[in-house]
């Protein structure tokens, strides 16, 4: 059994909830969506055995919060994954999940090692990816038996009743989640201040928690 693995090292989480935490990072190659706004272009990859990237991550021997399965989407390798984890759980490793949030079936085969859940919203409006809503519901369900929060990136394009759609669906399955607005790192950030603080007064009058949080390892010039 092996895996394409596009990239494996060490630096601080640049988004999210746990910016700044230091994490070793396990990039996966592929993903089952091409989003418009995607800024992860893979263009090679390693193909690994478990065990042997279980050796490579013991590499790197610091203290470290977690290790953050990203992509790409992880969840394409499931099984892969499932003995890497069982590894790394032995090694006293925490799991921290980079997820685009549509692969219900397969999370729930590995959501038994994993401790943090980062899952993206793919509004219709900002991905071109069109409605995703009934996966990402199916996913929030699996995932809320750990600890979840969500990720929206926020473009010009991002029409108001993609963020209504969001807020019914985290009010429904997890009220608890907190909602990260991300703005598109490809966009003209003072252009999309004014609607990034229209969105959180929305997200605040709907009772969902809401922060804005930039990709602050882009600018600080971090991979």
């Amino acid at each position: 059994m092996k895996a394409k693995i596009a990239e494996i090292f060490e630096s601080v989480q640049g988004e999210g909830l746990y910016l700044g935490e230091k994490q070793i990072f396990v990039r996966f190659f592929n993903c089952n969506l091409s989003c418009t706004y995607c800024d992860t272009k893979l263009d090679r990859f390693m193909e690994y055995e478990p065990g042997e990237l279980f050796e490579e991550i013991k590499l790197y021997r610091d203290k470290y919060h977690s290790v953050s399965f990203t992509g790409g989407e992880p969840l394409l390798y499931t099984n892969f994954l499932k003995e890497v984890l069982a590894l790394t759980s032995e090694h006293g490793h925490k799991h921290y999940l980079e997820t685009n949030g549509t692969l219900s079936f397969e999370l729930e085969e590995v959501i038994d090692r994993i401790d943090i859940i980062a899952m993206d919203l793919k509004f219709p409006s900002s991905s071109g990816m069109g409605n995703l809503w009934n996966m990402h519901r199916k996913f929030l369900k699996v995932a809320v038996k750990k600890e979840v929060f969500l990720k929206a990136i926020i473009c010009q394009a991002t029409r108001e009743e993609d963020l209504m759609e969001a807020l019914s669906l985290i009010r429904e399955v997890s009220p608890s989640s907190v909602l990260v607005l991300q703005p598109n790192s490809y966009e003209n950030q003072s252009v999309l201040n004014e609607k990034l603080s229209r969105f959180k007064e929305i997200a605040k009058q709907n009772k969902v928690t809401t922060c804005v949080i930039p990709q602050i390892h882009k600018i600080m010039g971090l991979r």
